[in-house]
């Protein structure tokens, strides 16, 4: 080492010292580097990044540093002997040649007008100039000389240039004078000399004190430089003991440790290498397993090793791309094996295999999918979902066909006109057999859809869990999570790659054993428990070390995940919805040529009721009310009822049209029918073997005689309960046919009774009092079962429904009224008789008179006709009122004949014959007790 302390240079006895100055050392042109193209490899410390691209990471994003060709050095290339003219048409085409330029419309047009005005300003200062040229000439030429590169007063010609006597010389160096020219002016210039030396010794000697001070101070900082040099040499040689003794050594070990880190690093590294180059052949034996959660793991670990440890290695440039694709094929797979799984899970048999197929390839394939973020895969099952269902009736449509040797499947080959070939309860168990391929179809639906709603609940939970540590430990120092030995780090990674078992779980476990083992005494502030297995992948709820990447953090976020699970619940009601779809086309397809509305009511209820059970099973199963195959079954009820309607009222009317208005003969069936309603029971009672029939039955204690037609009305008022028994969705619409049915009977009958439409219709004579009175019973019996029928109906409907119920009310009145007018018309008819009787009246024996006895025998008659057919109360009130139209008109002819209550021999006859008219009614049965109060026929006096 070259001492910078100056040194004596005769061994320091002159005492003047001067710095030894060792060879110099070579200039050496500094290496300018080439940019960087494979980024730097990252230091130990701290973990962090260096700023340089990745190729492994970053390998579809271009950068300066990806450019390989400097364009301009590739078209000034010194190799080539011209210039390449085509370098760009080779290179991209023909097509790409120059072309003109068109002028841009945002610049404007330039023309020399446009510089006219600094033409004209600068023209005057240009003249200017030249003439100061021509005044003043150019001195440039002499001061250029001292600007030349072989400028050198050496040379003559240069130097009688520069000096002011080179006239002395000619141009071309040769005397022009003779010798006593040169010798003066040698002379001359020596006279310069002597004159700067006087000047010079001058100066010394006004300036001699100041040198021999500065002489005598440089002597003794000799002497004290020379003491330095000693004290600087002890110094040295201590420091140099001291090194050798106390540095070397520590040093070395210092040395040999960091050597020994470094090559634990390297070897590490090393074998991370050799672990993430089996990646590949580790993602196959997984693939070939099915585990694409474990292969997808172990490709995003080792895209995190990449990244992280292993960062700009040439040789793994291209395996980040490799690994990127690789896991879109894996996306690919799963996308495809969940299609799979669908399709063999919704196309196998219904009844004999399990309801969840294969549940752990389910689970690992929808987990799977879930960490690629791949949430529209209830779309394919739902697809396939669809596909099945249709192909569930087109099987069991087949099946049934097979059966039933009246239908060729050759002639006929659409499954709608099959289904019209059949019998309906051959197209009835065709039915039922889809209804309950259906439901286990749903069942199935369901099981599947819970094992994946499942799964994508503990993915929930495992993100609500990895994130409340998370959170917990946002607040603290980031040098903790960086305690621990650096040798460590990476272990979980390495020991996560290179395992040779299917179950990576193993492989962490050990990994973990010995980062515990290696850290005894020491705060573990990470742990890692990766479980994968059957497909899934748990994450522990602790933090993982650096380069393995937490499940929960590649999962969609809580918000994704609620709507998968709101899909998850869609997709159950997709697939009742298209269950009920497939059914109701099966009714319209059998409803097409008008079968299902000519069904007989039993039948029909029959299909009701299975309808309403699947519509039932169905809600219960998915929790979601379907109006579709309701819909349709009301859209079918409706063309039932109206076509039991129909044939109901078309048969009450033929029996009006046809009844004679006489007593008809009362079955045994019908006592019991009569019997049932009044226990309660609004249906249809068994059919017995007939018993004699009876021309009366007992209806709470009192006889009823009745026409054929009021028969029937009733038997149809049961049906019409017993529909809406079996059919409660068509209460409203049975109602309000059942309205019209008893507005029907009430106004035809009134058209053939009052009306007198019988004698035209039927044939009748006349309409006897016996007709009116048949008539006003049947009437009479059908208001006694209306409110039967009305709470009957009350008990079918909604609340929001019993509006309807008022239309009981108005024909109640309409029936009312009816009832009236036919009193009112035998009243009528007795009071034409007693207007034509006794307005012949004459007061004169004999007595009684024949006039009396005429009423007398008119009203007995009467009262034969109808004593049987009306209740006592009813034929009391209405001989009550046949009395008054007798007393009013027996008033006005004594009026018109003066006779007078006053004891004479007329009042005395009249006497007689209103006693032998009292005599004879109250002789007639229901009448005994019967106030006839005939005073009234008298004039009150005044």
């Amino acid at each position: 080492m070259a001492s910078p302390v100056p040194r004596s240079a005769s061994g320091g006895r002159d005492g003047i010292y001067h710095k030894e100055h060792g060879p110099s050392p070579p200039r050496l042109r500094p290496i300018r580097s080439l940019p960087d193209v494979c980024p730097k490899e990252p230091t130990g410390e701290g973990r962090s990044l260096c700023n340089g691209p990745s190729v492994v990471a970053e390998h579809d994003r271009w950068t300066v540093y990806s450019s390989k060709v400097n364009l301009p050095a590739a078209l000034n290339d010194p190799r080539l002997a011209k210039r390449e003219s085509d370098f760009f048409t080779k290179t991209w085409g023909l097509d790409f040649t120059e072309m003109e330029v068109m002028p841009s419309f945002y610049l404007p047009n330039i023309t020399r007008e446009h510089f006219g005005p600094y033409l004209q300003e600068m023209s005057q200062r240009e003249r200017i100039h030249e003439r100061c040229k021509t005044i003043c000439p150019n001195k440039d030429d002499v001061d250029a000389i001292f600007m030349k590169p072989d400028f050198a007063l050496e040379d003559p010609a240069t130097f009688n240039t520069v000096l002011p006597w080179s006239h002395f010389h000619s141009a071309g160096g040769k005397s022009i004078r003779d010798g006593a020219s040169s010798k003066l002016l040698q002379e001359k210039l020596s006279h310069y000399l002597d004159v700067v030396e006087v000047s010079i010794a001058r100066q010394i000697s006004l300036r001699s004190e100041a040198f021999f001070h500065a002489m005598s101070s440089q002597h003794e900082l000799q002497d004290r430089l020379q003491e330095t040099q000693q004290a600087v040499a002890i110094l040295r040689s201590r420091t140099a003991a001291m090194d050798r003794v106390m540095c070397q050594g520590p040093l070395w070990a210092l040395r040999s440790s960091l050597t020994r880190n470094n090559c634990v690093k390297l070897h590490n590294k090393l074998k991370l290498m050799a672990a993430v180059h089996q990646t590949q052949p580790t993602v196959q034996l997984l693939l070939s397993t099915s585990e694409f959660v474990g292969a997808l793991e172990l490709i995003t670990t080792t895209k995190e090793v990449l990244q992280q440890e292993l960062q700009g290695i040439h040789s793994f440039r291209h395996l980040g791309s490799q690994l990127c694709e690789l896991e879109k094929l894996i996306d690919k797979m799963m996308v495809e094996d969940f299609s799979m799984y669908a399709r063999s899970d919704l196309s196998r048999s219904l009844k004999e295999e399990p309801q969840v197929l294969e549940k752990e390839r389910l689970e690992s394939l929808v987990f799977g999918l879930l960490r690629q973020r791949k949430l529209d895969f209830l779309d394919i099952y739902s697809d396939e979902m669809i596909i099945a269902a249709r192909s569930i009736v087109t099987q069991c449509v087949a099946d049934s066909v097979v059966l039933i040797e009246q239908i060729d499947t050759e002639v006929t080959f659409k499954l709608a006109d099959q289904m019209r070939l059949m019998t309906f309860p051959q197209w009835f168990e065709l039915l039922k057999n889809i209804f309950e391929c259906f439901l286990l179809f749903l069942q199935r639906i369901k099981a599947t859809l819970n094992v994946i709603r499942n799964v994508v609940l503990e993915v929930l939970v495992s993100n609500q869990k990895s994130r409340l540590p998370a959170e917990a430990s946002s607040g603290k120092s980031g040098q903790e999570a960086s305690q621990g030995p650096l040798v460590l780090q990476g272990e979980a990674e390495l020991a996560y790659l290179t395992h040779e078992g299917l179950f990576i779980s193993d492989a962490l476990n050990e990994a973990q054993q010995q980062q515990e083992a290696g850290s005894v005494g020491q705060d573990q502030n990470s742990t890692v428990g990766f479980r994968t297995q059957t497909g899934r992948v748990e994450t522990a709820d602790t933090d993982p070390p650096s380069g393995v990447t937490e499940v929960s953090n590649m999962m969609p976020t809580e918000l994704e995940l609620n709507c998968v699970i709101s899909s998850i619940q869609d997709l159950l009601y997709k697939a009742s919805d298209v269950s009920h779809d497939r059914c109701v086309k099966v009714l319209t397809a059998r409803a097409k040529d008008g079968s299902l509305e000519r069904l007989n009511s039993t039948e029909f209820v029959s299909l009701s009721q299975a309808v309403e059970g699947f519509v039932r099973d169905t809600e219960e199963l998915c929790g979601r009310t379907r109006l579709s195959l309701r819909g349709e079954l009301q859209n079918q009820a409706k063309r039932f009822v109206h076509r039991f309607h129909e044939e109901r009222k078309n048969k009450l009317g033929l029996l009006l049209d046809n009844e004679r208005w006489k007593q008809a003969e009362v079955p045994a069936e019908f006592q019991d029918l009569v019997n049932s309603i009044a226990d309660g029971k609004i249906t249809l009672p068994e059919r017995k073997t007939p018993g004699s029939p009876k021309s009366v039955f007992l209806l709470l204690f009192f006889q009823y005689y009745f026409s054929q037609t009021v028969l029937l009305l009733i038997r149809i008022f049961l049906e019409y309960c017993q529909c809406v028994n079996d059919i409660p969705s068509i209460a409203t619409d049975m109602l309000t046919r059942l309205s019209d049915l008893l507005k029907h009977f009430n106004s035809r009958s009134c058209q053939l009774v009052l009306g007198a439409g019988a004698l035209q219709v039927v044939g009748l004579k006349t309409i006897t009092t016996k007709n009116l009175a048949l008539a006003s019973r049947c009437l009479q019996l059908v208001v006694h079962y209306i409110p039967i029928i009305r709470t009957h109906f009350e008990t079918k409907l909604q609340p929001k429904q019993f509006s309807v119920l008022r239309h009981f009310n108005h024909i109640t009145k309409d029936y009312n009224d009816h009832i009236a007018e036919i009193s009112a018309k035998l009243v009528a008819i007795m009071d034409s008789l007693f207007e034509k009787v006794l307005s012949k009246y004459e007061v004169k024996a004999p007595m009684p008179s024949a006039c009396f006895r005429n009423v007398c025998k008119q009203i007995a008659k009467m009262h034969e006709a109808i004593f049987e057919l009306l209740p006592e109360e009813q034929m009391q009130m209405l001989f009550l009122r046949i009395n008054a139209s007798f007393k009013m008109h027996l008033k006005r002819q004594l009026a018109r004949l003066s006779v007078i209550n006053d004891g004479g021999p007329q009042h005395g006859l009249v006497v007689v014959d209103v006693a032998f008219y009292t005599e004879n009614i109250q002789a007639l049965k229901s009448l005994e007790r019967l106030d006839l109060n005939m005073v009234e026929i008298w004039e009150q006096k005044r």
